[in-house]
């Protein structure tokens, strides 16, 4: 059975930085393919980053230069790097990977608030 369980989320003023982390419990066949989205109030779940199918990482437009994705292959982790946090940024950010990645369903992580203010 696999699961993800996410950590690192908080409360930072505008300009600050937070690091999420995602670690799988169970067997996976990569941490390729696995992503970050977030979602506010009554809007629809968007990606943020994914790490691709062959390692390399795509970033929503609204991040790129600000976040940065990360893998420990060793630790079956993901992370994302969250510098220059804007108010924007304010939600609740899940991990997921994609039943090509568990070789099952698809899976997310429970959520973790990301709060920037002012």
């Amino acid at each position: 059975q696999v699961s993800l369980v996410e950590s690192g989320g908080g409360w930072v003023q505008a300009g600050g930085s937070l690091r999420l982390s995602c670690a799988i419990s169970g067997r996976i066949y990569s941490v390729d393919g696995m992503g970050w989205y977030r979602q506010g109030p009554g809007t629809q779940r968007l990606l943020v980053a994914r790490i691709t199918n062959c390692g390399s990482m795509t970033y929503a437009d609204s991040v790129k230069g600000r976040f940065t994705i990360a893998k420990d292959t060793a630790k079956n982790t993901v992370y994302l790097q969250m510098d220059r946090l804007e108010p924007a940024d304010t939600n609740v950010y899940y991990c997921n990977a994609p039943s090509y990645v568990t070789g099952n369903r698809e899976l997310w992580g429970q959520g973790t608030q990301v709060t920037v203010s002012a």
